[in-house]
């Protein structure tokens, strides 16, 4: 499957949110795919995807990592996978 969205949901401000960000960012460079990868920070946005423990990983509008700060290595497999 095509990825065509990224989002990491977080709080901003959150140096472990930025990371795993920053990381899926490296990681879109590295694999040269081209998709939008978004670092949403809005309460509102965040909680129509119907969680509560940051941060989050979502993958074409689907919640696929929640509570866990993920290494780039997990990151990638995530990507790997869909």
């Amino acid at each position: 499957m095509e990825i065509k969205s990224i989002k990491i949901l977080g709080r901003d401000g959150c140096r472990n949110c930025s990371t795993m960000f920053q990381n899926t960012m490296d990681i879109l460079a590295e694999k040269n795919i081209a998709c939008d990868c978004q670092h949403v920070t809005d309460l509102q946005q965040i909680m129509a995807y119907g969680v509560m423990s940051l941060p989050c990983l979502v993958i074409n509008d689907k919640v696929v990592s929640y509570g866990k700060i993920l290494s780039k290595a997990d990151i990638e497999k995530f990507i790997e996978v869909n």
